[in-house]
């Protein structure tokens, strides 16, 4: 039995036995495997702009793509491009074949946290909206600040899931049920027509669509979320669980990847079917994007 209570914006989800994974939709979601979550505390919704803006006023953190980028982790690089900035999504004006993501994203100097869409932008409107272009350490930081931790991929799955193991997303086997819009993805053909039915073209307020059955807010669409976990090509050998000790400094480099979970806004099914707690991807962690945020756990 799952106990569920809401403490400062925390959610206690009681641990248990669950079987992970998916075999109905991409192969790194292979194989199905029995594994265990521990009692934990998981923040009720992403971190927020205004939740990361009090950590940075308390800390003076800088983040990832506010720094100029070490060539060291960017073999082969045109120095040029080596500047502060991040990645965002541009789009396309009309049908393009879905094998390379550069057509509809591009890296804009001066992206950044608070200008999400580059410099002119801001956050105006959109405290409460998850917080976007965060590194994996940038992530990690904010935990220690928190006294929180990431979650692993076991846990954050477990706690997406929302007690419903067998479905296909944290609310039921229908994308839709009843005609009823459930997250914040994307609508219509990628990348050019999005219909947003939802009235978000890109990142929405936290706790704007219905919780999971363990009362937890946008793990499916939104924003992709940071774990602690390191990316393995599938299930079958993920290797053993990080070290809780997760914010002790440790050399980096382009080519480490975390896992991410939970897809984005700009999932549409056919493109990318990941608004799904199974579902998974591997994230380089210094690559800043505007579709990549991250909540916090804490042991129980």
């Amino acid at each position: 039995m799952v106990v569920v209570s809401l403490v400062k914006g925390m959610v206690l989800v009681s641990g248990g036995s669950f079987v992970m994974g998916s075999v109905d939709f991409y192969p790194e979601e292979r194989p199905l495997r029995e594994v265990r979550a521990g009692d934990l505390w998981f923040d009720e919704h992403p971190v927020t702009n205004a939740q990361f803006r009090r950590f940075v006023r308390d800390t003076g953190h800088v983040t990832v793509a506010e720094r100029v980028p070490d060539p060291a982790d960017f073999p082969g690089a045109d120095p040029a491009v080596l500047v502060p900035g991040s990645q965002v999504f541009v789009g396309t004006p009309g049908p393009v074949p879905l094998d390379d993501w550069t057509r509809w994203w591009a890296w804009l100097p001066g992206a950044q946290w608070r200008h999400p869409e580059g410099p002119g932008s801001t956050l105006h409107g959109r405290e409460l909206h998850p917080v976007v272009h965060v590194g994996h350490e940038d992530a990690q930081a904010y935990a220690k600040w928190a006294d929180k931790l990431l979650p692993t991929e076991v846990e954050w799955e477990h706690a997406a899931r929302g007690g419903l193991y067998q479905a296909t997303y944290p609310w039921g086997r229908e994308f839709m049920p009843g005609g009823r819009v459930m997250a914040n993805t994307w609508h219509g053909r990628f990348p050019f027509e999005n219909l947003a039915p939802h009235g978000f073209r890109r990142t929405s307020p936290v706790k704007r669509f219905p919780p999971n059955g363990f009362g937890l807010f946008d793990v499916a669409g939104n924003v992709w979320e940071w774990t602690s976990s390191a990316w393995t090509d599938s299930l079958a050998d993920p290797g053993p669980e990080p070290v809780r000790a997760c914010c002790v400094p440790a050399p980096l480099t382009e080519q480490d990847r975390r896992v991410t979970k939970g897809g984005s806004h700009l999932c549409a099914p056919s493109y990318c079917h990941r608004y799904r707690p199974a579902a998974r991807q591997g994230h380089a962690v210094r690559s800043t994007t505007g579709h990549v945020g991250f909540r916090c756990c804490r042991p129980a």
